[in-house]
């Protein structure tokens, strides 16, 4: 983003979320509070920078904003006692940069409800798929469910806003703006605005898209404290990092749900693994073993990740394309959560990540474990991602 300028710019990059920070001898810079420490002493981490503390004193003028404010005509008088960890500040210093000489809150809490208000508003109005075809004006999506493939369709107009992931990031504070001539076939799409009565259409305020891939590949090693785990490529069989942040998700699917998944993949035909048997009766059994699969996956929700303005990812709105129940992805966002301690050598992982600049590294967006059953061909051992594509899903929200 943009260096600041000026207040305004300040505040609109302020209520947006991390920014390239200034650092702290530049006299203003945004920030997050991190600590407080004694003689009115609070540590503040600013964006892109290393925490500093800084000293508070009688002179310190506060004030606060809501989220959402542009300028700061509304902020209102507070207090240096109001501050809480969490919260996002804009930073004015003394000429000496050791005191706090003007200091602006945006409460963790008021971002938090911010944040949930605008997820909420994203699952009601919001829709995410794949690119199937694009024709004009109008987007196709394929979207993959637990009842078969919908593909419902975007209109945009000239009052419809873009934005594009950019490579090895799935923070929407990152995301460029676009157009819609960047989107094309095979990319994934969230999209925000007016649906149709039915779901099958919706008239676009927002669209943020992104060209991901998917691989899928058995683990050689891993290293818990640098956040990486090695792999073998199933597709390439050439061995590739795969690197972990926190705006990663990793989950492990309860078995009877990869088993299930496999089935309906294969077509309910029995494999080495016995998905088969758990899809078998996907007509009048079926419903039953639906259920319980999605009560196994709903033990352990996946947590969300972001804090107080944190970016794209997770923190600032963007729901999961709302409304889609069962689907697959909502049954992988519920799978239980772990960590790549959990992980072993031999393991079968599937990775979604971004398009990034080296082939034999990547950011995950989500990596998946426990999916043994669904990488298994029929009647063999082998093991290949196939016509596998599961919905990006936490790809960020913007």
């Amino acid at each position: 983003m943009k260096r600041i300028a000026g207040s305004a710019l300040i505040l609109v990059v302020f209520t947006l979320g991390p920014a390239s920070a200034q650092a702290p001898a530049s006299k203003s810079f945004i920030g997050t509070v991190t600590a407080f420490k004694p003689d009115t002493q609070v540590e503040i981490k600013p964006d892109n920078a290393p925490a500093v503390d800084l000293k508070l004193t009688a002179d310190t003028i506060a004030q606060r904003v809501v989220p959402g404010e542009k300028t700061l005509k509304n902020a209102v008088p507070a207090s240096v006692t109001e501050l809480a960890i969490g919260d996002r500040v804009l930073v004015t210093l003394e000429p000496d940069n050791s005191n706090v000489r003007r200091i602006i809150i945006m409460s963790a809490t008021d971002i938090g409800k911010r944040d949930e208000a605008d997820r909420q508003d994203w699952n009601t109005r919001g829709i995410s798929g794949i690119v199937a075809a694009k024709n004009g004006n109008t987007i196709t999506l394929r979207i993959r469910s637990l009842q078969g493939e919908t593909r419902p369709t975007i209109t945009v107009s000239d009052q419809t806003k873009f934005r594009r992931y950019a490579p090895d990031s799935v923070k929407f504070v990152d995301a460029k703006k676009s157009s819609l001539a960047e989107i094309k076939a095979g990319d994934q799409v969230r999209a925000r605005g007016t649906k149709s009565d039915d779901g099958g259409k919706l008239t676009a305020d927002e669209i943020v898209s992104g060209s991901f891939r998917m691989l899928a590949g058995l683990v050689l090693s891993i290293d818990a404290q640098e956040n990486q785990v090695r792999i073998n490529n199933l597709e390439t069989k050439k061995p590739m990092v795969v690197k972990v942040n926190p705006d990663s998700s990793v989950h492990k699917l309860p078995p009877p749900v990869a088993q299930m998944l496999a089935a309906r993949l294969h077509g309910g035909q029995p494999g080495a693994d016995g998905a088969g048997r758990a899809g078998a009766g996907e007509g009048a059994g079926g419903g039953r073993g639906q259920g319980a699969s999605e009560q196994n996956a709903g033990a352990s929700p996946a947590g969300g990740r972001d804090s107080a303005g944190g970016g794209m990812g997770r923190g600032t709105g963007g729901g999961r394309g709302g409304g889609r129940g069962g689907d697959v992805q909502s049954l992988i966002e519920r799978a239980p959560s772990i960590t790549l301690a959990d992980l072993k050598n031999g393991d079968a992982i599937i990775v979604s990540s971004t398009v990034g600049a080296s082939a034999d590294q990547v950011t995950a967006i989500t990596v998946l474990a426990g999916v043994e059953p669904i990488l298994t061909k029929p009647g063999t051992r082998e093991m290949s991602l196939g016509q596998w594509n599961m919905d990006v899903g936490d790809m960020g929200q913007p």
